[in-house]
């Protein structure tokens, strides 16, 4: 397997650091390119339909981390890939990942607003009362009197405050590819250096996304990660690599 970058995921990395680069050099702290750019809610009035497609090349101005790590997996996973797809069938890949992300999470985040929104005006609160504070990025403390905890509460404003970033969910398409395409390739968290095969260690990964989605509970990623966005890259993945390997005579590669 050769280990120079490839043409698709050389021009990726290219346009995820210019779009860093103009959300430090921006207004306030990048504050447009978030309103343009990020995935909000489709309840909020700032959300827009391109941003399903924008969000992917958007990384938080509060820590280059978060935009290195992704980069890094990029480069890591993408090339090899891409190297087996072709650049046309890898960017689609990446793409429909990356929605298929952007739609789970939104279902989610979907979720936990309605039920939420609906206990709120069960108890009498009125609907322009509730979106009128959201809009304005607050909520009423008052609220975890209904909702039964100020966690809860917290959740249930962010699903409608907090826009959604990152190239994560089509990064963990093209890991869920590369684990098929190299199930016996050896792989490592840098905190935890033991060499586990990539048909454990991917599905390891998912689980562990999928955990942290359901119960809140983060354990190797930060707390305001996307954890059902990862978990929606990685099935839309799956689903991709099952359909065409068997629907294809070449499996993989469009010429």
């Amino acid at each position: 397997m050769r280990t120079q970058i490839t043409d698709a995921v050389k021009h990726l990395l290219i346009i995820n650091v210019i779009m860093y680069i103009g959300m430090m050099s921006i207004g306030n702290q990048g504050e447009p390119l978030m309103t343009w750019f990020a995935l909000h809610f489709p309840k909020n009035e700032l959300f827009q339909p391109w941003q399903f497609l924008t969000h992917m090349f958007m990384h938080s101005n509060q820590s280059i981390a978060h935009l290195l790590f992704n980069m890094f997996a990029l480069w890591m996973f993408g090339t090899a890939v891409e190297q087996v797809f072709g650049w046309k069938k890898f960017l689609t890949f990446y793409l429909l990942s990356g929605f298929g992300a952007a739609i789970i999470q939104i279902a989610f985040s979907y979720y936990q607003f309605n039920t939420g929104f609906v206990a709120l005006i069960e108890s009498g609160l009125s609907e322009d009362t509730i979106l009128s504070l959201l809009s304005n990025g607050q909520y009423d403390k008052n609220w975890s009197n209904i909702l039964g905890s100020i966690e809860e509460t917290r959740t249930f404003a962010s699903s409608y405050i907090t826009p959604m970033i990152g190239a994560s969910g089509a990064i963990m398409g093209i890991l869920v590819a590369f684990g098929m395409l190299f199930p016996e390739s050896k792989l490592m968290l840098i905190f935890l250096p033991i060499p586990i095969k990539a048909k454990y260690f991917i599905p390891a990964i998912i689980a562990l996304d999928l955990f942290s989605g359901l119960t809140g509970q983060a354990i190797f990623s930060p707390s305001n990660t996307a954890f059902m966005a990862h978990v929606g890259g990685a099935f839309t993945g799956f689903l991709l690599m099952y359909f065409w390997k068997k629907n294809e005579r070449d499996k993989y590669r469009w010429n």
